[in-house]
């Protein structure tokens, strides 16, 4: 039980360092929803470069991280794992952005992205690549205060920036040379981006010591075999990037020019009310990776796998019902214009989506740890041809709801198929009795309240309440165990 209590502590630190963060990046959805700062159609323009972000955040880190994790917990000789994964992306960074640039044009016209927006875009893809593995060396080796204030330091300077330029700027220019010299009307966009590039910079800087203590030795035979890991991986997370992000861009593709980006705005603002399963999920992810692979090789430790994904699924269960039943409260909140609440129709579906996600993530385990990586790629592949599809299919007919049933049906199809293959080849007793009560019954629950009773918080509640008490009544015997002192 002690090596729970330690997982949960440290899922507790880095799930401040992704919660609380990105918590604080919920000041920057109501100042990108006000109509004073940005319409719906720039804040719609805006989400949709960002979705671009996690396409070529994915190609610059092609699996490198996961690789890492991998082979630090399995090598004798970490420092060479350290230093062959760190050269590894420097190189590959400097020179597919190198390519990048001097082809910007033509990307540029490819992907529909302003040549001012896209250097922008590239030179902060560079910034964030050259940090992957200082921020993974320091999880592996079990440093998550230091990941965690890092983590919130970025945020905080990027949603400080954000702030200034986008609030003040203007106010404070006027009469002053030294703020005028900076302002620039209808500048908006170039603001939001220009944030996020000081951000970057400042966490590389407070990063680039760990470059200097490392032993930057690079051993070709074992990157040769990190990199037979790690392209599953990046197959994978480009069919991921396809999942996450792949939605705003055919949204804004398939739908008619002059609706495109306000559909893609409005569409992405509700996505956000999703945002506590992502940080819960995320946060989960995060603690229980490096756990997954240094607990291995000891005893049974498919029984731990299982009560862990259990867990999730109590928790997970909870936060999606909560979040349905109080949906309607928590938007004004976050989005500051009713011209984005015609898209909250999509918010239980894309929360199951998270969670279904969450759940897939859980149960990777068995790909990773037996080196089939292989069938990690196939199955997002799979949820990635599945998104495609039905985003084709659906979104000349309804729009943004059919981005939100294709998202959804994605990530299940990805959870039941990594079930399917990981009982053949990596058998856990998940105790299926209880997921399908937490899973099935939290769904039933959200989709009646929101679709038939949404507004009624006597039945929002009184489901909530219901739920929570099968749940403590199920699982106290555990939360008694955790809890309990050695």
């Amino acid at each position: 039980m002690s090596g729970f209590k330690s997982l949960f502590k440290q899922t507790f630190i880095y799930g401040l360092a992704t919660v609380l963060p990105r918590m604080l990046s919920f000041i920057l959805v109501p100042l990108y929803t006000d109509p004073e700062v940005l319409s719906v159609e720039e804040y719609g323009r805006i989400s949709f470069i960002f979705a671009y972000f996690v396409l070529f955040n994915v190609v610059l880190a092609y699996g490198m991280e996961t690789a890492f994790f991998r082979f630090f917990n399995k090598e004798d000789n970490q420092d060479k794992v350290t230093g062959t994964s760190a050269i590894s992306l420097i190189i590959s960074s400097f020179a597919l952005l190198g390519i990048a640039f001097l082809f910007r044009d033509q990307i540029s016209a490819l992907i529909n992205i302003e040549l001012k927006y896209l250097n922008l875009v590239f030179i902060i893809l560079l910034l964030d690549a050259l940090v992957i593995i200082p921020f993974a060396w320091l999880r592996a080796t079990a440093k998550p205060m230091r990941y965690a204030i890092i983590k919130i330091l970025n945020v905080a300077v990027n949603l400080g920036l954000n702030v200034f330029l986008l609030l003040y700027l203007k106010d404070l220019a006027e009469g002053n040379s030294v703020f005028d010299s900076i302002y620039k009307p209808d500048f908006e966009t170039s603001y939001i981006f220009i944030s996020n590039l000081i951000a970057s910079g400042l966490t590389l800087l407070i990063l680039l010591p760990f470059y200097a203590q490392i032993k930057l030795k690079f051993d070709t035979v074992l990157w040769k075999k990190m990199m037979r890991y790690a392209m599953p991986v990046l197959i994978a997370g480009i069919a991921y990037s396809v999942n996450e992000t792949f939605d705003r861009i055919l949204l804004e593709k398939l739908l008619p020019a002059d609706i495109a980006d306000e559909q893609v705005g409005m569409y992405s603002a509700c996505y956000k009310l999703a945002l506590f399963m992502t940080l819960f999920a995320t946060a989960f992810r995060l603690g229980i990776e490096p756990y997954f692979f240094s607990h291995s090789k000891s005893d049974n430790p498919q029984r731990n796998y299982a009560r862990i994904l259990e867990y999730f699924v109590a928790f997970g269960s909870v936060i999606f019902l909560t979040v349905v039943v109080f949906a309607d409260v928590l938007k004004p909140l976050i989005i500051r214009s009713e011209a984005y609440y015609e898209a909250m129709w999509i918010v239980p579906f894309i929360l199951l989506a998270n969670f279904c996600l969450g759940i897939y993530h859980n149960l990777s385990v068995w790909y990773k740890i037996t080196d089939r990586t292989k069938f990690g790629a196939y199955i997002s592949i799979f949820g990635a041809i599945t998104t495609l599809l039905l985003n084709y299919v659906l979104i000349p007919v309804i729009g943004f709801k059919g981005s939100a049933i294709a998202t959804l049906s994605a990530y299940l199809i990805m959870m039941l198929l990594s079930y399917y293959y990981g009982r053949k080849y990596y058998p856990i007793p998940y105790d299926l009795k209880k997921i399908v009560l937490y899973l099935g019954l939290s769904t039933l629950f959200s989709m009646v309240y929101f679709y038939v009773f949404r507004g009624n918080y006597v039945i929002g509640i009184g489901a909530l309440i219901v739920f929570l008490t099968l749940v403590f009544q199920l699982e106290k015997k555990e939360l008694k165990h955790l809890l309990k002192r050695n």
